[in-house]
């Protein structure tokens, strides 16, 4: 395992949120903050977006597992640090609320979409409020039988507003999502499951992430890109917009270097190595 050089413009390791680091081909961006169950300030945001930014360049690897460390993946926003250090502190940290534009409490879970790799949330413990809208933002969740989810903004007289909307509406009823948010309800994992918050539960969340991540690196990079970006374009198009945007993910990959070697891997060279990601 290597370090990523890219976190240490942090002050220090000791006072870092999350820790990255690259195992093979797979990133391990990881939340650490145990003694406060990984609750989010405004230097977690930070460091997870420019962790994201960062792995977002990469073209050598081939997924990225979010996990937490301790005994929760995420227990919501740490509230006492968002509303403590006099007026001006909580004025300049809610300001973002009177853009125009995408805010960095929205992009924290929304920009892990961006990366043209596979994100796999592990869940664990705890994940509340902040924490479901951050694993939201993952492409796959895998959680442990002890995880409960909560949309949890309603306990603290809040609303979601770090993506729920833009997430939340892809995987639930709007009947189904509204009664949670208005409830701040605590589902188990098994209850997450059910209505399709996550995508599986695992004895050892962690553990699977890796398995997955190990299957996905077997295949062709730019197919794993292409398809991430396939899907984020025709889920909710038009059947002409979905079967556009099929032709035009089709064209950037096949006949190219990585989609021949994933072709002469079934045909007699199962051991060729894949050139890293065209894009």
């Amino acid at each position: 395992m290597r370090g990523f050089a890219s976190l240490n413009a942090y002050p220090s390791a000791m006072n870092q949120r999350i820790t990255v680091s690259i195992e093979g081909l797979v990133a391990h961006v990881r939340l650490n903050r145990p003694e406060k169950h990984n609750a989010i300030d405004l230097q977690t945001i930070a460091e997870l977006i420019a962790a994201a930014k960062t792995l977002k360049r990469r073209r050598d690897i081939r997924a990225v597992i979010v996990s937490g460390e301790g005994p929760s993946f995420c227990a919501g926003i740490d509230v006492k640090s968002m509303l403590t250090g006099g007026p001006l502190k909580m004025a300049l940290a809610f300001l973002p609320l009177f853009k125009p534009a995408a805010n960095k409490y929205q992009n924290v879970s929304l920009i892990w979409r961006t990366l043209p790799v596979p994100v796999i949330a592990a869940l664990h413990g705890n994940c509340f409020g902040a924490g479901i809208q951050i694993a939201l933002g993952a492409d796959i969740r895998l959680a442990s039988p002890d995880t409960r989810v909560s949309v949890m903004e309603a306990k603290w007289g809040l609303i979601p507003d770090m993506g729920g909307m833009v997430l939340l509406r892809e995987l639930l009823p709007r009947d189904v999502a509204f009664e949670l948010t208005t409830t701040a309800r605590v589902l188990s994992a098994e209850q997450a499951l059910s209505l399709g918050l996550i995508t599986r539960v695992e004895p050892d969340p962690l553990a699977a992430a890796k398995a997955l991540a190990a299957e996905i690196a077997n295949r062709s990079p730019d197919a794993t890109a292409a398809a991430k970006h396939l899907f984020r374009e025709a889920w909710d198009a038009s059947d002409y917009g979905a079967l556009a945007a099929e032709r035009r993910w089709q064209r950037r990959i096949i006949g190219r270097k990585n989609q021949r070697i994933a072709s002469a891997r079934n045909t007699g060279k199962p051991d060729l190595p894949y050139q890293p990601r065209s894009w």
